[in-house]
């Protein structure tokens, strides 16, 4: 089986080396161009570039894949996998594979069409997520499912433990669908719009935190958003507001304190929600360095935090 394989994100790693492990060998690799990091803005490859070109494996980097729809329809490539690629693929390339273009998406479609799936389940205190392998077409993540495979979202979980699983999951995922393919054997599920969920892309400022939520909700916030985007507050020091970086895990506790107002004692932070109160055990303050709520409180004396 000839395999185009468009991806750019980490998630899919175990899937391509999988496919590597396996004698699989992609005919060639599409993922998105160098990107500069850094203060010193150093272009930097997608890691999954590095390991197709130490495999030997062609890469392309358009700016817009649909311009190099000639060159990849010249290698005939019989099934395309998408990944978290970050493109929207136009009909040039859906209709490339001779056999079929399939999507491995972290989520149990339909809930949860969009970029910032793995987030949204923990957020919403979902009990399983997913991986869904489905056909592509124009309109997002709606394509026929092939199959789905499930796995539970343990009561600690932040974005980037459930992320690395259910990259691990999307490699079983690929295989099992490729060899439905392979034999003929691949159904299709038409997804139903009444159940049809969408989230958004998630930008730095969506961590910030609404102390006018319940303590659950902003635990299982703080916990979906780790490591991205991370979490913030503002943190009122007499009249000025600092950023504060929360990470998890915090605990929720049945406490009666005012949205954002801080009990302080023994080196403890509680911060009063909506319903109840949280504890914080680490947090960054700005231009500082990641601590304990014990360090921080010794060295910053916050009135509340907004």
């Amino acid at each position: 089986m000839r395999i185009l394989f468009i991806a750019t994100g980490d998630i899919a790693l175990p899937s391509f080396r999988r496919l590597l492990a396996e004698g699989k060998t992609p005919i060639a690799l599409v993922t998105q161009p160098d990107k500069p990091v850094g203060r010193h803005q150093v272009l930097m490859p997608p890691l999954i570039k590095t390991e197709a070109l130490a495999a030997g494996i062609p890469v392309f980097q358009p700016e817009t894949i649909g311009d190099c729809a000639e060159e990849l329809a010249a290698l005939g490539p019989e099934v395309a996998v998408v990944m978290a690629y970050g493109q929207i693929l136009r009909k040039n390339i859906l209709t490339l594979p001779s056999s079929a273009i399939i999507n491995l998406h972290a989520s149990l479609l339909p809930r949860f069409r969009g970029a910032a799936c793995i987030q949204a389940a923990i957020d919403a205190g979902d009990p399983e997520t997913g991986i869904t392998a489905m056909h592509v077409v124009r309109e997002l993540d709606a394509g026929d499912i092939i199959l789905k495979r499930s796995i539970p979202i343990h009561p600690e979980e932040t974005g980037g433990s459930l992320h690395d699983r259910l990259a691990d999951l999307a490699a079983e995922v690929l295989v099992e669908t490729l060899e439905l393919l392979g034999s003929g054997n691949a159904t299709r599920t038409v997804q139903d719009p009444a159940l049809v969920s969408y989230i958004p892309k998630l930008e730095r400022g969506d961590g910030r935190i609404d102390w006018n939520q319940s303590a659950a909700a902003i635990e299982r916030r703080i916990r979906a958003y780790d490591p991205w985007p991370g979490t913030f507050t503002g943190a009122i020091e007499g009249a000025t507001e600092k950023r504060l970086k929360i990470f998890p895990p915090t605990r929720p506790l049945d406490l009666d304190l005012a949205p954002g107002a801080l009990e302080i004692a023994d080196g403890r932070l509680l911060v009063g929600c909506a319903d109840g109160a949280l504890e914080l055990f680490q947090v960054q303050p700005d231009g500082g360095k990641r601590m304990s709520a014990a360090d921080y409180l010794r060295g910053r004396k916050p009135e509340k935090f907004v």
